[in-house]
């Protein structure tokens, strides 16, 4: 029992390490405005809104972005800009940034009328006679996600960017989703199935 009251007292001590302070984090977040505006919503579509992400979701894509490129592609998340931005982070400096923009709100976005059947029966029910899962299971009914779990929140998030990441998925260029799960059904849409999810959940709130 003491060995046990030891390890959670310095589990609890590490986690209290690893807290991110969004005011440090705003303070260090002037070069990601470049990209990702100052409020954190992006300034072009293929851009990702981190406004109101969670917070645990966006430290650990920092981390894969930096895992990339030590790695030399093999393990984490490549991308040619976010690996550059990121090698000079320590983890305090990532676990401040995620604090910050998951602080702040995210922008309103909308569903085009075209999109709404199609992208709404891939999400609430998926297809199971192509093995696809709904992206409810994971991503929750409005597409908040589920901090804990590690899924992150898609509504509101921008179409565009949504659509090159589940072709990424499904080409294989992105690997870091857990368990493969993102590979395992965007390996299964078609374009068309992508465009309609990736603008349905833009507005899915």
């Amino acid at each position: 029992m003491k060995k046990l009251a030891l390890i959670l007292t310095l589990l609890a001590s590490c986690s209290a390490w690893a807290q991110g302070d969004a005011e440090a984090g705003k303070m260090k977040a002037a070069t990601c405005a470049a990209c990702h505006g100052a409020d954190g919503n992006g300034i072009m579509a293929q851009y990702p809104k981190i406004a109101g992400q969670h917070a645990g979701y966006l430290e650990k894509q920092l981390k894969d972005f930096k895992l990339a490129m030590s790695s030399g592609g093999k393990q984490g998340r490549q991308d040619a800009v976010m690996g550059g931005m990121v090698m000079p982070l320590t983890e305090q400096d990532m676990a401040d940034l995620a604090a910050y923009y998951a602080s702040l709100p995210i922008s309103d976005n909308t569903t085009p009328e075209s999109s709404i059947a199609l992208g709404q029966t891939l999400y609430r029910a998926g297809d199971a006679e192509r093995g696809i899962t709904a992206c409810t299971a994971c991503h929750g009914p409005r597409g908040n996600g589920t901090s804990l779990s590690g899924f992150p929140k898609i509504s509101g998030q921008n179409a565009e960017y949504v659509k090159l990441q589940l072709e990424k998925f499904r080409d294989g260029q992105r690997a870091n989703d857990m368990n493969a799960m993102m590979r395992a059904v965007a390996v299964k849409l078609t374009d068309d199935e992508i465009t309609a999810l990736s603008q349905y959940v833009g507005g899915l709130h």
